[in-house]
């Protein structure tokens, strides 16, 4: 405020007749003011969807890559814990499953956030391949018979142009990342997704080389320990690798800041191995709830990826009906001798690729879809 006007002003109502003491209150009132307008509080910004977010000089922009120094810290969110339960959720044809109730937490009626812009690709540290091929890989025609297959892997369908949107809308869950078991399309293709990394078997590269097999790894960091140069081979095959948490706990009714403190620390070993920052999460078991979203939200995912069909070690299991549908996200994990009683990794991979064929499918790229 410029001064000269208020002074004049003062002047005049002294000569005027004005006490002496109410105009010296008058002025020390409006040159509080005029300070106090100075130092306003920064005010607190929601996130571009609408989700509350930290004052905008503290938090971190989501699509930032991230850093050791630019973990979230604690203490941001409320520590109030909601009911075990799942965000917006895609399932197909055969809709929400409402009646489970929270054993595999789920919101009923959730929206989804839509499909958020994906960043451009982070420049990864030095020494790390950055990018990946935008199409599925390419197999070995004749290979498929030396892994016990009686005809090659077919290549998927073109990927749709425009990625289709997943959910449902919902004013209380805008800024939340939509889950997604079923990919919505009618091509017959389906999605394979390997979890964990107990196993590092060197034959597992050569099979998914060799028949050109399209997955995408969640990786968890304590059971792979030192060996992420053996997933950075299945990586540069064109498999993403994504986030699975650190320690593979039940992420529901955990605080929020030990969920960021999970989702987000995988985060950024990825990026720190891989130069890369993952864009999809998978919650461990399967659980979660809409503290895990908000974590979720916060580290830059952009979709929690689920599944209807596992592998397990005598076949293909089903969350609903007895065979695939379009779209289908199926689980499998990378495991050996130990866990899949006597079977090889790439035994088991073998059986999950018959098992899919035979039904009429192939396997396309998750990333390409979601």
């Amino acid at each position: 405020m410029h001064v000269l006007g208020p002074k004049i002003t003062y002047v005049m109502m002294i000569k005027t007749g004005f006490p002496r003491c109410l105009v010296l209150v008058g002025a020390a009132a409006v040159l509080t003011a005029c300070g106090s307008l100075a130092a306003a509080p920064e005010p607190h910004t929601g996130s571009r969807h609408g989700a509350p977010m930290p004052p905008a000089s503290l938090a971190p922009r989501l699509d930032d890559p991230p850093s050791a120094a630019s973990r979230p810290p604690s203490g941001r969110e409320p520590e109030q814990r909601p009911p075990a339960s799942s965000g917006p959720e895609y399932e197909g044809d055969e809709g929400y499953d409402g009646g489970e109730g929270a054993e595999d937490g789920r919101v009923q009626d959730a929206p989804p956030s839509g499909d958020a812009p994906a960043s451009a690709p982070a420049t990864g540290p030095p020494g790390t391949a950055s990018t990946l091929p935008r199409s599925a890989p390419a197999g070995a025609s004749d290979a498929y018979r030396r892994w016990g297959l009686d005809r090659p892997l077919a290549r998927p369908p073109a990927p749709p142009a425009v990625k289709p949107a997943l959910g449902r809308s919902g004013p209380q869950q805008w800024g939340l990342p939509p889950t997604v078991r079923r990919v919505p399309t009618d091509q017959r293709v389906v999605f394979v997704t390997i979890d964990d990394g107990i196993e590092k078997d060197p034959r597992f590269v050569e099979q998914a080389r060799e028949l050109g097999l399209p997955f995408t790894g969640f990786l968890t960091d304590n059971v792979i320990g030192t060996h992420y140069d053996y997933f950075d081979q299945l990586r540069r095959l064109g498999n993403p690798m994504e986030n699975h948490t650190l320690t593979h706990p039940s992420l529901a009714g955990m605080a929020y800041d030990d969920q960021v403190r999970e989702i987000c620390g995988q985060r950024d070993n990825l990026w720190h191995r891989f130069g890369q920052q993952p864009k999809l999460f998978r919650p461990p078991f399967g659980e979660y709830d809409e503290t895990t979203l908000r974590a979720a939200a916060f580290c830059g995912v952009r979709t929690v990826v689920l599944w209807r069909a596992e592998m397990e070690t005598h076949g293909l299991a089903y969350r609903y009906g007895d065979h695939l549908l379009p779209g289908d996200i199926v689980l499998a994990h990378f495991r050996g001798p130990e866990q899949l009683e006597g079977q090889s990794m790439t035994d088991m991979i073998t059986g999950l690729v018959r098992a899919i064929q035979a039904q009429g499918f192939t396997i396309g790229r998750l990333e390409d879809y979601v």
